[in-house]
């Protein structure tokens, strides 16, 4: 957890102690049953970057969080999730209370918002490894989507279609099932294969690419798709520069349908 604030010294007290009480929240609470050994904690950060304090206990900010993964038989991690929210992050901070979360009862718009981005994390994270693996984890963050009053909070209810309220909804819409076979094609059967046989690896790359390609044309505006392509692409460009031709020409052809934003990428790749 990291805090940045362009505010006076004497307010570091309280930076300091909102920075301890999201550290022990995320890392004190047991937000799933799975046994992990050491070895196998997640990597992941959540920042918070303020921007404003208006009262002695409201700011406001933006989050970042990120995610990754390790690979198989190497000591590589791969970046599952890096997503940034839109500067407006409003919420109340009292030091001299813990940070609280019940997932039946809305309790603080700070703990909702840290908890369904943990839940999130752990689904895309169980999804890479296990097809459909996470989807007990998106179920989890729903219920917190339905637990605030999106009424009072922005970014929780259907109106827009990049926040809190779509990501969820887009690991749970059947529409989008090809999300899901696109997390764990590219990761186990492709990354996690690399090292055994890099052809067979490259070609469930391409698969996860089509998985995409079919959640474009079921919903052309999802926020998942997006993110995973975002955070994605470079990695596909190091992998698949020294692939064959016709291998690069089919990975440009379907990054060109589902996120032509990246193209330009993979400009050193075969197009004909």
């Amino acid at each position: 957890m990291t805090t940045t604030q362009p505010y006076e010294t004497t307010d570091k007290k309280v930076f300091d102690n909102m920075k301890q009480a999201l550290e022990d929240f995320i890392n004190g609470r047991k937000w799933t049953n799975i046994e992990f050994e050491q070895q196998e904690k997640i990597e992941c950060s959540f920042s918070l970057i303020l921007s404003q304090r208006t009262s002695a206990t409201d700011f406001v900010g933006q989050i970042n969080i990120q995610l990754k993964r390790p690979v198989y038989n190497s000591t590589y991690t791969s970046g599952l999730f890096n997503y940034m929210e839109q500067p407006n992050f409003q919420f109340s901070f009292n030091e001299n209370y813990p940070v609280e979360f019940d997932l039946n009862n809305f309790t603080s718009i700070l703990s909702s918002t840290v908890a369904y981005y943990c839940y999130v994390m752990l689904g895309i994270y169980f999804d890479s490894f296990g097809l459909n693996g996470g989807q007990v984890f998106y179920e989890l963050a729903s219920q917190v989507v339905q637990a605030v009053d999106a009424s009072k909070y922005a970014g929780w209810d259907s109106k827009g279609g990049r926040n809190r309220y779509w990501f969820m909804e887009n690991h749970l819409n059947s529409a989008n099932a090809g999300l899901h076979d696109a997390y764990y094609n590219y990761h186990r059967l492709g990354l996690d294969m690399m090292t055994k046989d890099q052809p067979k690896a490259r070609q469930a790359i391409i698969q996860s690419l089509r998985d995409l390609q079919r959640v474009h044309k079921a919903n052309s505006n999802a926020l998942a798709l997006q993110q995973f392509v975002d955070v994605k692409i470079q990695e596909i460009v190091s992998i698949f520069t020294p692939a064959p031709a016709e291998e690069q020409k089919e990975v440009y052809n379907l990054i060109k349908d589902i996120s032509p934003i990246n193209v330009v990428k993979l400009k050193g790749f075969n197009t004909k």
